[in-house]
């Protein structure tokens, strides 16, 4: 389907003909739901209805089924097919429907910044998103490589969104307050009918068009602050050596005597000059080399964006739609960077001697600092270069319920507008690209971990139980390892490039009022007293993840996609039977349980 799919129609998806529906239930109420495979999952689920009902009603499309019988069937006709149809994520009028945050602030009452988060009323209606008609194309820039204008000109920015006062939507922290409302509970789903249940745009596939469109805006805001109109972000360009640290701009706390508008004092403190950002962080610093850190980094971001991004949902994200609970969401998947280096980084910067790890250690404050703003930028600029490969598989979602989600923001203008993932794909569209200031523009595209020798391997699996000789759910306060059967092994190259393999580690139950972290080896067979490292081909991969769950219920569910296509390959075990999977907890998962491990063919869409 294509990408500029237009929004249903029908009067039955209207804010109001929604509150009668109910996306993906267990209830189906005499319907039963035939889900064909397709690739990435993402095949079209038909309604079928019983021969009783089948004079009625033919078969439809899930998403259709509103359109197609037009006026036939009012909202209470079809109350009980609501359990069978999707509908997208839809964010409510933002300064209307709006509550304190308190999803993942573990220590509410020592949370330094304010859980009030709903953005100002100017009494204004929303109105639709119209592209930019500026014939100009802004520029993001590398941060530590930027100009004397691009920076001064930033700092200036800044300064001007904090001299706004608090209560302006333009405003330094009600721009931050976004990130709070969208993440830490701030907006519930009561458009589509569901106003008991909490939006949350992490852990699924609104993350990266969610944060594409807040950044979209954030710059445009900025630059109309100083009558820029070409103004443009820079972005911390981690996946090159010479951007690793955090740049110059934003470590000291004055400039020429005054305050630098860049500075935030909620750091951790051993993090900021000089020092290299570690792509795979869990809390505690790697006594390595620089050199050593920089391969590593540059393999997490080649495995964030090629090995474990394969296939649509393991790059955005699993499916997230109205009705999904952000703690009892049937299954969703985390996206390949969303948990890997976007994670690793608001946690390194994070000061954890905070009560929350604010600013950027937890969602609901990490707006405050402004490094986080050009950490996102980069996080978009991952979109892009995954794109950009043109892989198989390398394609945003077709799916209605991805293309149709939308959120409100305040424009450059101080207008309330809706926008649309499927409006933010092109970037053409929006007046934006990225600036590559190296010869070498992609140094991770080289960074495919070096094929093991042989020769190293020499622990055997003999003795190592099989998936179905655990019982799950098994609780990961030890590190876990099981034999997993394979679907098929050696496959043809042909039969690799139509189909992923991808190890599955479902039903992820963690306490999402902490830092989490696990990691992932496949086929580790070094001698006892040798260990593997994120540098090397057997690690899959981490699961991490900032705290953001409601306090009501402080465990929520996820899962973890890791491809093995490469990695079996660079282990020399493309042809054995089972693969053996080993978890490795890290930091906050004494209470973390994981419910199924498998691997499956994942069939991916050329590009």
């Amino acid at each position: 389907m294509s990408s500029s799919l237009l929004p249903l129609t029908s009067p039955f998806t209207s804010t109001n003909a929604q509150l009668a529906f109910k996306a993906r239930t267990n209830q189906t109420h005499g319907f039963r739901v035939s889900c064909n495979s397709g690739p990435d999952d993402q095949s079209d689920k038909k309604i079928i209805l019983p021969e009783s009902q089948k004079l009625v009603v033919p078969n439809v499309d899930r998403r259709n089924l509103l359109v197609g019988l037009g006026g036939l069937y009012t909202a209470a006709n079809l109350s009980g097919v609501g359990a069978a149809i999707a509908t997208p994520i839809t964010a409510p009028d933002i300064t209307s429907i709006c509550k304190d945050a308190s999803a993942g602030i573990r220590n509410q009452e020592k949370a330094i910044r304010t859980r009030k988060c709903c953005p100002p009323s100017l009494g204004k209606k929303i109105k639709a998103f119209q592209f930019p008609t500026e014939n100009s194309v802004r520029k993001r820039w590398p941060a530590h490589a930027g100009t004397k204008k691009q920076v001064d000109d930033y700092r200036r920015a800044i300064q001007a969104m904090r001299d706004l006062p608090d209560d302006h939507p333009h405003s330094f922290v009600n721009q931050a307050k976004i990130h709070c409302a969208y993440c830490n509970g701030g907006y519930t789903q009561v458009d589509s009918g569901f106003p008991e249940i909490d939006i949350q745009i992490h852990n699924s596939w609104l993350f990266f068009p969610f944060h594409r469109w807040y950044l979209y805006f954030y710059e445009r805001i900025l630059g109309k602050l100083i009558n820029e109109p070409n103004f443009a972000l820079p972005y911390w360009k981690w996946d090159e050596p010479a951007g690793m640290p955090i740049a110059e701009m934003f470590l000291t706390e004055t400039i020429d005597g005054k305050p630098n508008s860049l500075y935030d004092v909620y750091r951790n403190a051993n993090h900021i000059e000089e020092k290299l950002v570690d792509l795979d962080y869990d809390g505690k610093d790697k006594d390595i080399p620089d050199y050593q850190q920089v391969q590593c980094n540059l393999a997490t971001v080649y495995r964030d964006l090629v090995r474990n991004g394969g296939d649509t949902l393991s790059f955005f994200g699993g499916e997230y739609v109205a009705g999904d609970s952000p703690v009892g969401n049937s299954d969703p998947s985390v996206g390949s960077v969303e948990s890997g280096s976007h994670t690793a980084v608001h946690r390194w910067v994070g000061d954890p001697t905070q009560p929350n790890s604010e600013d950027m250690g937890n969602f609901y404050s990490a707006g405050y600092d402004p490094s986080f703003y050009i950490h996102h930028a980069n996080v978009d600029r991952m979109w892009k270069l995954w794109k950009d490969l043109r892989l198989p598989g390398h394609v945003e979602p077709t799916d209605p319920d991805w293309l149709n989600a939308s959120y409100v923001f305040y424009d450059e203008n101080e207008d309330l507008v809706r926008v649309y993932n499927k409006d933010c794909v092109d970037l053409g569209k929006l007046k934006y690209n990225f600036i590559e200031n190296s010869r070498e523009v992609f140094p991770w595209r080289k960074s495919r971990p070096a094929q093991r020798r042989r020769s190293s391997q020499v622990a055997t699996t003999g003795d190592v139980k099989t998936v179905d000789q655990v019982r799950f759910p098994v609780r990961l306060n030890e590190i876990l390892k099981v034999k997993v059967k394979r679907p098929a092994v050696n496959r043809s190259d042909v039969e690799k490039e139509n189909a992923n393999e991808v190890l599955l580690i479902k039903g992820i139950r963690y306490d999402s009022g902490k830092f989490v972290k696990f990691d992932v080896f496949v086929n580790d067979k070094l001698k006892e007293g040798e260990f593997t490292t994120p540098c090397d081909p057997e690690y899959a991969g981490g699961f991490a993840q900032i705290p953001h769950s409601d306090m009501r219920s402080m465990f929520m569910k996820s899962s973890a996609r890791f491809g093995l296509t490469e990695l079996l390959e660079d282990t020399n075990t493309d042809g054995e039977e089972y693969a053996t999977v080993t978890l490795v907890p890290r930091v906050g998962c004494e209470d973390l349980t994981v419910g199924q491990i498998k691997i499956e063919l994942v069939p991916v869409r050329k590009v």
